[in-house]
């Protein structure tokens, strides 16, 4: 994503970005944020639990207690509370804000 940004500033263009990589992008020249908040460009970021059965080798028990801490309130506020330079990167599924 930095690649892109460099050469989107490089050759004064348009391109997308997710909000993490723009806010530690050192090199933004004369880019600026032109769109967001769109609910089309929502990423999600979702966790998928294994099949145990097709997956026994995996480690379920570790993996069931971070799905569950990620959908607790302690998760879903850690979640809100990820910051770069002052700025929230996520909005979790508790958030009714995208």
């Amino acid at each position: 994503m930095g690649a892109a940004l460099n050469a989107a500033a490089a050759m004064d263009a348009y391109t997308l970005s997710d909000r993490g990589t723009w806010l530690n992008f050192r090199n933004k020249a004369g880019l600026a944020i032109r769109l967001e908040g769109d609910r089309r460009l929502l990423n999600r970021y979702d966790v998928i639990l294994l099949d145990k059965r097709r997956h026994p080798e995996a480690k379920q028990a570790p993996a069931h207690s971070l799905a569950d801490w990620l959908a607790s309130a302690d998760g879903q506020a850690a979640i809100a509370a990820y910051t770069i330079a002052g700025e929230r990167l996520f909005h979790p599924e508790a958030d009714a804000k995208p």
